[in-house]
């Protein structure tokens, strides 16, 4: 689906709410909440992320969807335990915490929960259903864990084992994800307009924030981009898969990990995603040139601190030949 069709869907689904009379919005917000519906409750949280949210309209698809399995699991849990979503009690929304927390949920997960319950209350105090604010003053602890330690890059030898077992296509996905270091969705959106190979240039129209930027691509990624662009124009009409202009056939993220996945399982490495692969660009680029505002650009971060925080501990493994000769 575009994004033009994607966002014209949205402003309609959230019609349905918004344009409802004062007296009808807060009626429907009231019955959906006693009665849990859950379709009722996601899509009046929709609507308000549309209409009231910082991003409005352009809200990406996947903070939709975040926020869409976190009203559905705060709902679940409200229900199981006979919880009044209207007149929430003053213990309910950090026994909800201390609840996923004690079922193994790791702390950014419980963070993500939260801020979708949040979205809830302020989509039912918009609808005009209920002053509660549940969620004003809890707190979800911080993992102290770095996240190298946490979620580690995949190494240089995991990604060359990984290219040998996949295709072209593969190849450029995981080149502009391992070097580039574009997050899955900027590499997915990308069509041939935003590839240079004469001037080895990549531009992310709409990057996380809707924040545009320009990277510069390895010398191996331009091989394989120039090579697949030219697999591709070989391809007839009857064959081809691929949307008009867009540079992969993968149709959603979920059939992109399906493919990268069997690939990985041939090479024989553990597949952990897609995001390992942006923190190899990460610290291999910061190993070289050592500038962290450079990285910071390269990688798309809102800020330099985003990049000092998720690459403090890439230090460890410069040590490596240090301690070796003690």
């Amino acid at each position: 689906m575009t994004l033009d069709r994607y966002q014209g869907d949205r402003l309609a689904q959230a019609q349905t709410w918004a344009g409802l009379p004062d007296d009808e919005l807060r009626r429907r917000a009231v019955k959906a909440a006693a009665d849990k519906d859950l379709s009722g409750l996601v899509t009046l949280t929709c609507a308000y992320l549309t209409h009231e949210g910082t991003s409005g309209l352009l809200t990406s698809p996947r903070t939709i969807e975040a926020y869409t399995l976190g009203v559905r699991h705060f709902t679940e849990y409200a229900t199981s335990n006979a919880i009044n979503l209207l007149r929430p009690g003053r213990r309910d929304a950090s026994g909800y915490v201390a609840h996923m927390l004690g079922s193994g949920r790791k702390p950014a997960g419980v963070q993500l929960k939260v801020a979708a319950a949040n979205c809830l209350y302020r989509a039912l105090r918009w609808a005009g259903a209920t002053e509660a604010e549940p969620f004003r003053d809890v707190k979800v602890p911080r993992d102290p864990t770095p996240g190298l330690v946490k979620r580690p890059p995949y190494s240089e030898d995991d990604i060359a084992a990984v290219m040998e077992q996949t295709d072209l296509q593969g190849q450029v996905l995981l080149l502009l994800l391992s070097h580039a270091g574009l997050r899955i969705s900027e590499a997915l959106s990308l069509t041939w307009k935003d590839i240079d190979l004469e001037l080895r240039r990549v531009s992310i129209q709409q990057g996380k924030g809707r924040k545009g930027r320009v990277v510069t691509m390895s010398g191996s990624l331009r091989r394989v981009l120039s090579k697949f662009k030219q697999a591709s124009s070989q391809i007839t009409d009857g064959r081809r898969t691929t949307p008009e202009g867009a540079v992969f056939s993968y149709s959603h993220v979920t059939t992109a990990r399906y493919h990268m996945a069997k690939a990985f399982g041939a090479a024989e490495v553990q597949f952990r995603g897609f995001h390992p692969g942006r923190k190899l660009a990460g610290t291999r680029l910061l190993r070289q040139v050592n500038d962290i505002a450079r990285v910071a650009h390269h990688l798309g971060h809102a800020s330099v601190e985003t990049t000092r925080r998720g690459y403090a501990n890439y230090e460890v493994d410069d040590l490596r030949d240090t301690l070796s000769s003690w």
